[in-house]
């Protein structure tokens, strides 16, 4: 599939004509891996690193139109990854509009800094997602990566009549969700089932590594630059109880302990 192609099926899923300009206008083979050029115009999601993704161009333009962008808000993205949806937000909000994205993953955030240089309302920061930002309150904010449930640090950034999408659900399934803020209350405007996203990073990316929980070669877990071996069986229950261990403590990505799978 083409542009012109991708562009056309947008237009017949009936999105918005700012949508598709800022789909139009903004060239997605500069946000993904040479190698993946070939591809940048499918409807399908497509690997960014080793760990992460960009989301399919449908699932973003449906995640748009529930954000209900209009032009001059101020807009946060938490799990802004390359920068592709950010950039395509920055065309909808116009140039007196303002996009910060926000992006755990410092390679991530560095090489979209770089990809983002030409888009003057653009402001990159790498670090956690739940920290409030200095420029709250926002007018929009996009999760980007799936939750469980969306933190109250994060909810309570939205200015008054503010609209919230994110993919929230257990396990690898979620559901785009739309919550508007009314006064003190965060009600849920809409729930569209079926989807799966990269997990909102915060033990140790773990969940991105459970893809190769069926079939580890070799595992090691290193922590204070001590490496252990482990065997296909310990490496299976060190994931699991790392998981869990990680989950109940609320513990955060450290990159002093980790565990690498298929090294």
């Amino acid at each position: 599939m083409g542009k012109d192609e991708l562009i056309r099926s947008l237009k017949n899923k009936g999105f918005h004509e700012r949508i598709i300009n800022a789909f139009d206008k903004v060239k997605r083979e500069d946000f993904i891996p040479e190698n993946m050029n070939k591809l940048a115009y499918e409807d399908i999601a497509l690997p960014i690193s080793k760990d992460q993704t960009m989301s399919q161009p449908s699932t973003i333009a449906l995640a748009l139109s529930l954000l209900k962008l209009k032009e001059n808000q101020k807009v946060l993205e938490i799990g802004s990854g390359c920068g592709y949806v950010t950039a395509l937000m920055s065309e909808i909000v116009g140039e007196k509009g303002k996009v910060y994205g926000v992006e755990i993953v410092k390679s991530l955030a560095d090489d979209s800094i770089q990809k983002l240089k030409d888009y003057p309302n653009i402001t990159i920061y790498n670090r956690n997602g739940k920290v409030k930002s200095e420029e709250a309150p926002f007018n929009r904010i996009l999760i980007s990566a799936a939750l469980e449930e969306v933190p109250k640090e994060i909810l309570e950034q939205l200015e008054e009549n503010g609209i919230l999408v994110a993919p929230i659900g257990p396990g690898f399934m979620q559901t785009l969700t739309s919550i508007r803020r009314t006064k003190d209350k965060f009600v849920v405007e809409k729930e569209i089932p079926g989807f799966i996203f990269v997990h909102f990073v915060e033990w140790f990316n773990l969940f991105l590594f459970l893809f190769y929980i069926f079939n580890p070669q070799k595992c090691y877990a290193n922590s204070n630059n001590r490496k252990r071996y482990y065997t296909n069986l310990q490496c299976n229950i060190l994931i699991i109880v790392f998981c869990n261990a990680c989950r109940a403590s609320n513990f955060y990505s450290s990159p002093e302990i980790f565990i690498i799978i298929n090294p």
